[in-house]
């Protein structure tokens, strides 16, 4: 039976103008889940990214610490395990936050202004799911889902039988799969969306025509360092 490690990236650079980049600490985190798959004796035949930079970043971070090589030009990318347009899915529910000024005002003149961007991102996630307002995006729900798990087959299909596979990609892309294979509702993917650590692994199993989820959402590497701060939600 073959296994998928699906890893959520590191922590991305929330609040900063280009989000697609990992922090210190999530560099840290890539690395810590690469020593933690060193001392397990986990070795890949393949290696897959989305085609974000975040994406990349991870693989790297994570890569160099295995004694194996993965050299970069032997990386599948695929955009298929994209994540959705979290700007979008968000300033379609508040236009304003298309200024950034508007954003950093936000959160310097709101009380408990991450908490309270948290729910406006959850609003925000259930306009875009609830099919009424389609027309106002560039990627839907629908269209979003069909493309994850359309990557999910791509690689099934050109997978060998017993083979270890890495895919580095998003929160949002890891949870759609979930869904698909536990038949969850869109809600309650929604809310498993939003407790997926960065860094952290879900890893299917998978036999022709056939595919189950093992574990979901390991961040034992992170809890090794036993400091709250190295496990992050975004």
């Amino acid at each position: 039976m073959g296994q998928i490690y699906l890893v959520r990236h590191g922590q991305a650079s929330f609040g900063k103008e280009n989000y697609d980049q990992l922090s210190e600490l999530g560099m840290e985190q890539g690395r810590l889940l690469g020593k933690w798959f060193a001392d397990c004796g986990v070795q890949f035949d393949q290696v897959v990214t989305g085609d974000m930079e975040r994406h990349r970043q991870t693989a790297e971070a994570c890569l160099t610490q295995l004694p194996q090589p993965y050299p970069a030009t032997g990386w599948v990318t695929d955009a298929g395990f994209n994540e959705y347009d979290h700007r979008e899915v968000l300033q379609r529910h508040r236009p304003d936050f298309v200024d950034p000024i508007a954003v950093k005002q936000f959160f310097l003149e709101t009380d408990n202004a991450k908490e309270v961007y948290q729910r406006l991102f959850e609003e925000s996630m259930s306009r875009w799911m609830d099919g009424r307002y389609d027309s106002e995006y560039a990627e839907t729900w629908p269209m979003f889902r069909e493309r994850v798990l359309a990557a999910l087959q791509r690689l099934l299909e050109g997978a060998g039988a017993s083979q270890r596979i890495v895919v580095f990609t998003s929160g949002g892309t890891i949870a759609t799969l979930c869904q698909h294979l536990l038949g969850l509702s869109d809600e309650r993917m929604a809310k498993l969306n939003w407790t997926l650590v960065n860094a952290a692994v879900t890893r299917l199993l998978y036999r022709p025509g056939h595919v189950t989820l093992s574990t979901m959402n390991s961040y034992a590497h992170l809890e090794l360092l036993g400091e709250k701060k190295s496990i992050t939600y975004r």
